[in-house]
């Protein structure tokens, strides 16, 4: 069973719109890779982000989930999807920037999986081009755990995310969805996902081993530290 086979109908419901995140991540382009005008997103989901970047790129998805990779080929029928494992996919061409954002590479668990995926993202992509990544730092996935339940209310039901922590880094969002089936009938949908993170430190090092430029910045403040809950990681080869 993949990930968001039960949640990915409720997905875009429960995260809102990605207009102000993918125009985030479009600037960041523009600044690093003025040249750029394809674009491959990893982890693509539902293509909220994609949609957006459309306007500007040429751009192709990639998830491993069929359920999100559905949802994603109603909203952009246009657009090459690619039903892959981001951490070792072949699709023959390369791109001017790949993307892999809302902390999806935070899902796999182990620090070699992260690797893989940098070492197939350098595969694919073009000379000058740049790979940009976020996470949810240990700073973030911590605070997540000692906080309570997140309660969102949906047109058709209620969104109920409590984040634990699981041992060995790792945090597990159990998250339950009761839908609304008319009347005083709801149905359950229950799903547990596990992220996990690793020093920023490690993971810069990492990635020089690939990229000749690595920069990370906080979109909350002037500079990346310990209060930092979100990254980026702009990549150059």
């Amino acid at each position: 069973m993949y990930q968001y086979e039960h949640f990915a109908k409720f997905y875009d419901a429960t995260m809102g719109n990605r207009a102000g995140s993918a125009e985030f991540v479009h600037n960041l382009i523009q600044t690093h890779a003025p040249q750029a005008k394809t674009l491959l997103e990893l982890a693509c989901g539902t293509g909220a982000v994609l949609e957006h970047l459309a306007a500007h790129y040429d751009v192709a998805g990639l998830d491993v989930s069929p359920a999100m990779l559905r949802i994603a080929g109603a909203r952009l029928p246009n657009v090459e999807l690619h039903q892959a494992d981001m951490t070792a996919f072949e699709l023959g061409r390369t791109f001017d920037a790949l993307i892999c954002v809302f902390d999806s590479i935070n899902h796999l668990l182990t620090f070699r999986s992260w690797k893989e995926v940098f070492r197939s993202s350098v595969k694919h992509l073009a000379e000058r081009g740049v790979f940009i990544f976020d996470i949810n730092t240990e700073t973030k996935l911590r605070r997540h755990a000692r906080e309570p339940a997140w309660v969102k209310t949906l047109d058709n039901g209620t969104v109920i995310i409590k984040v634990t922590e699981a041992g060995k880094g790792i945090s597990n969002w159990n998250i339950k969805v009761f839908e609304h089936r008319g009347g005083e009938r709801y149905r359950l949908h229950e799903e547990n996902i596990q992220e996990i993170s690793f020093p920023v430190n490690r993971i810069v090092e990492a990635l020089h081993r690939k990229f000749n430029k690595v920069r990370v910045v906080d979109p909350a403040r002037p500079r990346p530290g310990r209060q930092s809950d979100r990254l980026y990681f702009i990549c150059k080869r």
